[in-house]
């Protein structure tokens, strides 16, 4: 029979999670989809009813839908903002950019 080695403590499963996912290479794109949870908290109670997350990109564009072309317009201009308060605190799946996506 093959001896089965045990740690020391038990280990919580976030942390096991974690190191699974770098040792995978997904920890980065794991990251980077938590935006999309976050959106609504980032971009505030003005902007959230009218522009949705949709997906990131493996080089970190958000893909956002908006309701319409002058939402689109509008956001585009505050995009700097948006990304900065996105990438706040993260050192792991920084949005590079953002595309705007118009109509449902």
């Amino acid at each position: 029979m093959a001896e089965t080695r045990k740690s020391a403590k038990p280990a919580r499963v976030s942390e096991v999670l974690a190191v699974y996912l770098q040792r995978a290479g997904l920890a980065e794109r794991v990251a980077q989809a938590g935006v999309i949870a976050e959106w609504a908290a980032i971009v505030g109670p003005d902007v959230a009813p009218v522009a949705a997350a949709e997906a990131v990109t493996p080089d970190g564009v958000l893909l956002v839908r908006v309701r319409s072309s002058a939402w689109a317009n509008e956001l585009s201009l505050m995009a700097h903002q948006i990304i900065a308060r996105v990438n706040a605190g993260r050192t792991t799946g920084r949005i590079e950019r953002i595309r705007w996506l118009v109509g449902a």
